[in-house]
């Protein structure tokens, strides 16, 4: 079964364009590194809740707007081979690929308050 990484970002909606051209040069390493998808979602109808929701978990500003995305794997074991590769480039940058440059590809967001985290999916259902 398929291994999925999540994300939830805040990102100024003043910075969509550059967001989007930010995700396809980097998503696109994902998907060299043996990614099956790469899915970004702009927020349209993220409601505020009374005790969490996903504005309170990113901090999100009143001129940003909240981004859920992720990232689709055939099985953990690309993941973790993806990674760290990942971790091997922030550790050397020489060595990394310049899609991944922040210089070259800056984030439009504060990564600071990004979350993410791995999950195996238990259920799927399908057309």
């Amino acid at each position: 079964m398929s291994y999925i990484d999540g994300f939830v970002i805040a990102c100024p909606k003043a910075n969509k364009d550059k967001f989007i051209a930010h995700a396809k040069m980097g998503d696109s390493v994902f998907m060299d590194l043996g990614a099956l998808r790469v899915v970004e979602c702009w927020g349209d109808d993220v409601q505020e809740g009374h005790t969490t929701d996903f504005r309170m978990a990113v901090k999100a500003e009143a001129d940003e707007e909240v981004l859920f995305s992720w990232i689709e794997w055939p099985d953990k074991a690309t993941r973790d081979a993806a990674f760290a590769k990942i971790t091997e480039w922030m550790e050397d940058p020489s060595k990394a690929d310049p899609r991944m440059d922040p210089e070259k590809n800056p984030m439009p967001f504060d990564g600071k308050r990004m979350i993410f985290g791995g999950f195996t999916p238990i259920v799927e259902l399908k057309a």
